[in-house]
């Protein structure tokens, strides 16, 4: 590595807001998501699942916000966002966004929808933090809820960040659907991607079903990075906030 590295580090957050709504849809709850999120004070937040527009929910939700969730989530706390809309329907749309403290120099979404059944994009932003004489790529993830597919769009990933330049870091995060813990090995062997918590752990964190969490389908992998401090952030807080348990951690470049 180049002597440009572990000089400076930020926090990164992941959570699926399920849309700003409660597990079932009963309670809109985007306001306080808002103030939870806040409250991590992470320079990078990547989500899944946020509403880009909706024409029905404005009519009848209460405190549904005039802006778009991405741009009402990041508020004054992040100065840059980044959508990419990947599931479309007659009432608005829906994907990933990326909210950083630092300028987003390009964005780009790439659909890696599989068939004709689950629209899933990646999100990339490449982000220039001034404190740091090179950029920092991100890509938000969510990935489809079949194996077949996924594996075909973990493959599409790999090949991503193996096109990008090769001593600069990549942080890697989201909802990966990967419930029987399939999608490292690849990630590590073909693009040199490291699961932070199967690093410092041996496993990927639980963070689904949030109330009590079972499942490991979120993740944040990184290359050309170190980290501490993985977290998988205290229930009491996140529970009743979305059906995923929000990830966190400091990564060092």
């Amino acid at each position: 590595m180049t002597q440009h590295t572990r000089q400076f580090s930020l926090k990164v957050l992941t959570i699926n807001t399920h849309k700003g709504f409660t597990t079932f849809n009963r309670r809109f709850i985007l306001p306080e998501l808002r103030e939870a999120v806040r409250t991590v004070s992470a320079d990078i937040v990547c989500l899944q699942e946020v509403m880009g527009a909706h024409q029905v929910h404005p009519l009848h939700v209460e405190n549904w916000p005039d802006t778009p969730h991405y741009e009402f989530l990041a508020d004054t706390m992040w100065s840059d966002y980044a959508y990419g809309r990947n599931a479309v329907y007659p009432e608005g749309h829906h994907g990933n966004a990326v909210l950083p403290r630092f300028p987003i120099e390009y964005f780009e979404n790439r659909d890696v929808s599989v068939g004709g059944s689950e629209k899933r994009g990646l999100l990339y932003c490449r982000i220039v933090p001034p404190e740091i004489n090179h950029p920092l790529h991100v890509i938000c993830v969510h990935l489809g809820l079949r194996e077949a597919h996924r594996h075909a769009q973990l493959t599409m990933l790999a090949q991503w960040v193996n096109t990008l330049p090769e001593n600069e870091p990549v942080i890697v995060a989201g909802d990966f659907n990967d419930w029987r813990q399939r999608a490292s090995q690849p990630l590590k062997v073909q693009a040199g991607l490291d699961e932070i918590f199967t690093r410092a752990h041996g496993r990927p964190a639980r963070t689904f079903p949030a109330a009590l969490p079972l499942l490991r389908l979120d993740r944040i992998y990184v290359k050309n990075a170190q980290v501490s401090a993985p977290t998988a952030l205290p229930l009491g807080n996140w529970r009743h906030l979305s059906d995923h348990a929000p990830l966190s951690a400091e990564i060092h470049l």
